[in-house]
């Protein structure tokens, strides 16, 4: 169910920081281009927010040469034990923004760095909780203008975003990366496409779609883990956590959030090589639901589900050798330059209403 919709990158960075010591230690001169390489133009601030009598922990990445207040986008995580800076993947977005005028927030999700809890303890709704908190706080700062914050979020963020941006109406605008709209669609969608990229037989798939509606079934009874484990006979990587937290989940639909929000300029990104979200299908949900002057469409046919160039993310080596020396270009050809376009035209529409 719901097969991990964080960013099928991350696994993979964890092995690029170490890359980058070791091309440091092999020597200065790599080392020297490969620090360059990944200097952004921010002023990093460690942070802590308070919310539910819990500590959370986080960065806010101002401009680095702009001291009036700037405008905010708060980052909300895909699916997975995400931290603040997503394992260094966000620096290339925040400097983006941050070349437009405004500052990027991320915590790290609870239970993860220093932020205390569980984030697998959260539902959908207690992820909104938690970014409307984030907000509140933002605009106690006096570095931080409350009239221009909005909301950059990716993959299991879809179903977070639009409860934010429903409850509060102010946000200037919403940046949806790969997000999917129906929790159980897109389940199905994710099993069948990596049923296909790895050769499955049509019996093998029958077996996997018969597991699928089992699993569907004892969640709709309310079935514990270990029930969950003796019906299917094999856990395939599930814990006694994860169960309980698409046991919160599995239900979640945009589709309402979506038209409460109506009205707040959205930019939906897509990919061309997405197997976790059926792209279609968002964005004909998207098109339906919310006002065309509202939604601006963009699709990068050579991105991946985590907007990574499928060229690049797909090739190891590659893949290292441009985390470590080149990592703006980690990300599919236009897309930075499109995310900084975009708030930019929001803060032009501001200055003329």
């Amino acid at each position: 169910m719901n097969r991990r919709m964080a960013p099928l990158a991350r696994r993979r960075r964890r092995v690029l920081v170490w890359s980058l010591v070791v091309v440091m230690l092999l020597g200065t001169g790599l080392g020297g281009v490969a620090v360059w390489q990944n200097t952004y133009a921010l002023r990093e601030e460690r942070i802590t927010v308070r919310h539910e009598g819990r500590l959370l922990d986080g960065v806010l990445a101002r401009p680095q040469s702009d001291d009036s207040p700037s405008g905010l986008v708060v980052f909300v995580h895909g699916d997975g034990p995400i931290d603040a800076t997503h394992d260094t993947f966000y620096r290339p977005l925040w400097e983006s923004f941050a070349k437009a005028g405004y500052a990027s927030l991320s915590l790290s999700k609870p239970g993860v760095g220093a932020s205390e809890g569980n984030w697998q303890d959260q539902s959908m709704d207690d992820r909104a909780d938690e970014i409307l908190a984030v907000i509140a706080w933002a605009r106690t700062r006096p570095d931080i203008d409350g009239r221009r914050i909005g909301l950059w979020g990716a993959s299991q963020a879809g179903w977070v975003l639009p409860k934010v941006a429903a409850r509060d109406r102010s946000l200037r605008f919403v940046i949806a990366v790969s997000p999917a709209v129906d929790w159980q669609q897109q389940g199905r969608y994710n099993l069948l496409a990596e049923l296909r990229g790895n050769g499955a037989s049509q019996d093998e798939t029958r077996t996997a779609l018969r597991r699928r509606e089992t699993t569907l079934r004892l969640l709709r009874q309310s079935a514990t883990f270990e029930q969950y484990r003796a019906a299917v006979g094999h856990t395939d990587g599930m814990t006694a956590e994860r169960w309980r937290f698409i046991a919160k989940n599995y239900r979640s639909n945009a589709s309402e959030d979506l038209r409460a929000m109506r009205g707040t300029p959205t930019l939906l990104v897509l990919a061309g090589h997405d197997v976790n979200v059926d792209v279609a299908d968002t964005e004909a949900a998207y098109r339906r639901i919310l006002p065309p002057a509202s939604l601006t469409v963009r699709h990068y046919p050579d991105a991946t589900h985590s907007l990574v160039d499928h060229a690049v993310e797909n090739s190891a080596p590659r893949l290292t050798l441009t985390a470590v020396f080149a990592p703006r270009r980690l990300y599919a050809a236009g897309f930075l330059a499109d995310q900084r376009r975009f708030v930019e035209q929001i803060t032009d529409r501001k200055g003329t209403e």
